[in-house]
């Protein structure tokens, strides 16, 4: 190997170039030869390995192949066949500075010790989208599991690059660290639940910039701008920016709004609260009067229908309303809300639409709205939930039902 070491060397020596100089250049040439060899080499790689990976994946029937594509496995994978190359031919290039070899050789055990994390991390990943599709275990904590080997993967991790880097043994290592322990945590409690932190938000994805969060207690409420070790940048809805410290967000509560964003809609959950002595029977006039209402005219009479029926072969005595089957006003208001939100332009239909009773209170029924708005953005989901109430809230007196108002601060 020694005739590439000086493959250039011997024309500049014959140009007349000094030997120091001619050294140089050829390793800047070799240098330069070995970085293009290698972006090429992983380029091709990555597109072989991916591409072979995607075929095999478009034909297998278990769809384990297609999340290792999916968590880039095969792409890291590639990475191996550049640093292979690396390893052989780095003395080439530095034979005339064997100084340099120490330090590169560093480097190199380093990249490969974190190769190797990031390789099984993608398998770890697979593994748990995996677990989490197969239907037995999809209420079984798998990703606790996968947390804890990973956890357990990167202090290892960190341990051998220390080892690598100080020229230790691992276990004296490990024994300094343990005598040392208790002042390290001391000294180091915040950057070192920071560190811990950040690994959960790495290994968990449960925070990245760009999220929508909400933490009541340190009065935040927008959007991630940065994370570091010690602390997560989070600017509000009025400009001002709020500093978290990073392990609050492993020891303290939050509302990461991703999942609504991601989604086809934004919550709609808010709930009128009607008077109770407002709630009565329909009587026939009422009923007739309320099918002037377009949107529960063929509900009313098919309802009224079916009851009358079987008020007639039960014998009910209907002189009393109470007796038999009857509709009430909160009932068809109920049936009035789910139509109306239901044919809303701005509801999205796939997903649930539900007006539900909730337990009685002091104030009186509650009667709860659940659906989602089609637009997620923050001031048009408000007009949107506004103009459902306020349709909602003015077409209760039309079926004879009363809104709670609490005025016993009222001043006469």
């Amino acid at each position: 190997m020694t005739e590439y070491s000086r493959f250039f060397y011997d024309y500049f020596i014959s140009s007349n170039v000094s030997k120091s100089t001619a050294e140089f250049l050829n390793m800047a040439i070799l240098l330069v030869i070995l970085l293009v060899v290698l972006w090429v080499t992983d380029f091709i790689t990555r597109k072989v390995l991916v591409q072979a990976f995607n075929n095999f994946a478009s034909r297998s029937s278990t769809n384990f192949d297609n999340l290792l594509v999916k968590h880039k496995a095969p792409r890291n994978i590639a990475h191996v066949v550049p640093l292979l190359i690396t390893i052989k031919f780095f003395p080439i290039v530095f034979y005339d500075y064997p100084h340099f070899e120490q330090p590169i050789e560093t480097i190199l055990k380093l990249y490969t010790v974190f190769l190797i994390i990031w390789i099984i991390r993608s398998v770890l990943k697979t593994f748990e989208s995996y677990f989490q599709s197969i239907k037995r275990l999809k209420d079984k904590p798998i990703a606790s599991y996968i947390q804890v080997v990973m956890i357990a993967l990167w202090v290892l991790g960190f341990a051998v690059a220390v080892v690598i880097v100080t020229d230790i043994s691992i276990i004296k290592f490990f024994t300094t660290l343990g005598a040392a322990s208790a002042v390290m945590l001391l000294i180091f409690k915040d950057t070192i639940l920071g560190f811990v932190a950040s690994i959960q938000f790495a290994v968990n994805d449960t925070i990245r910039i760009g999220d929508w969060i909400t933490m009541t207690k340190y009065g935040a409420d927008g959007d991630v701008i940065a994370i570091n070790l010690n602390s997560v940048q989070v600017q509000n809805f009025d400009k001002t920016v709020t500093i978290i410290p990073t392990y609050a967000f492993i020891s303290e509560a939050y509302t990461n709004w991703r999942g609504m964003e991601e989604s086809g809609g934004r919550r709609i959950k808010r709930a009128l609260i009607l008077k109770a002595t407002s709630i009565k029977y329909l009587t026939n006039d009422d009923i007739q009067a309320l099918k002037t209402i377009d949107l529960i005219t063929d509900y009313l009479v098919s309802r009224q229908e079916d009851i009358n029926s079987y008020n007639e072969r039960i014998g009910a005595n209907k002189d009393l309303l109470i007796n038999g089957r009857n509709l009430t006003n909160l009932g068809v208001f109920r049936k009035y809300a789910q139509e109306y939100v239901t044919n809303h332009s701005a509801i999205n239909k796939d997903m649930t639409i539900m007006i539900r009773q909730l337990a009685p209170n002091s104030k009186g029924i509650p009667l709860e709205i659940y659906a989602f708005s089609s637009d997620k953005r923050w001031a048009n989901y408000e007009y949107i939930m506004a103009d459902i109430f306020d349709h909602l809230l003015a077409a209760v007196p039309y079926f004879k039902l009363e809104v709670f108002e609490d005025i016993s601060g009222k001043v006469n």
